[in-house]
């Protein structure tokens, strides 16, 4: 299998396509991806050109048309189709944003809660999202995880926020301490019938 080089435009288009691409049920129109990534439609659209003769996208015509990914541009980006996925929700402020889902999220200082931060990786547009916003993710789908913080930066080419956390939870967590604080309990309950 050969590896496509692509330009840095050319990986910030196709990185658009895919990330917007997941939750349409629609080709994406080449508005869509110059909106999102702050770029020209006509600079999309050139770029469209050059990664359909790449084979990385097929171009759907007509007015409800637009760009679908292929197989070969997940492969190249390195990224796995969320076809499947369970829903890890994102809200602003309190307020859900829609078309958004959390790929994965990295923890760095967790041992520091003044320093810890959290690299969020989004698909969906990271438009929605400014410096200073006030942003909680999850509960995700195994661990019920919650986190929330500030928005410190945006980076619109990977569609990844950084968050200043300033809370994590996890509901499961605190389920099963509240399970197991009433298991002694019921275990003497259970050995005094028996």
């Amino acid at each position: 299998m050969t590896t496509i080089e692509l330009t840095s435009s050319q990986e910030r288009v196709l990185t658009a396509l895919v990330n917007l691409a997941e939750n349409a049920d629609r080709p994406v129109s080449g508005s869509e991806i110059a909106e999102s990534i702050d770029r020209n439609a006509g600079t999309v659209r050139n770029r469209m050109q050059s990664l359909r003769d790449l084979r990385l996208v097929e171009g759907v015509p007509g007015p409800e048309g637009g760009y679908v990914p292929t197989d070969g541009a997940y492969d190249t980006l390195g990224v796995e189709r969320m076809d499947d996925a369970e829903i890890t929700p994102v809200a602003v402020d309190g307020d859900p944003v829609e078309g958004v889902n959390v790929e994965e999220i990295d923890l760095s200082n967790v041992a520091n809660p003044e320093l810890c931060r959290a690299e969020i990786v989004i698909r969906g547009p990271v438009g929605p999202f400014e410096a200073g916003d006030h942003v909680t993710a999850g509960p995700t789908p195994t661990a019920g995880l919650r986190i929330s913080g500030t928005v410190d930066a945006t980076n619109v080419d990977g569609n990844t926020l950084l968050l200043r956390v300033d809370g994590m939870e996890t509901p499961a967590a605190d389920a099963a301490d509240t399970a197991d604080a009433a298991d002694p309990t019921d275990a003497a309950s259970a050995g005094a019938a028996d």
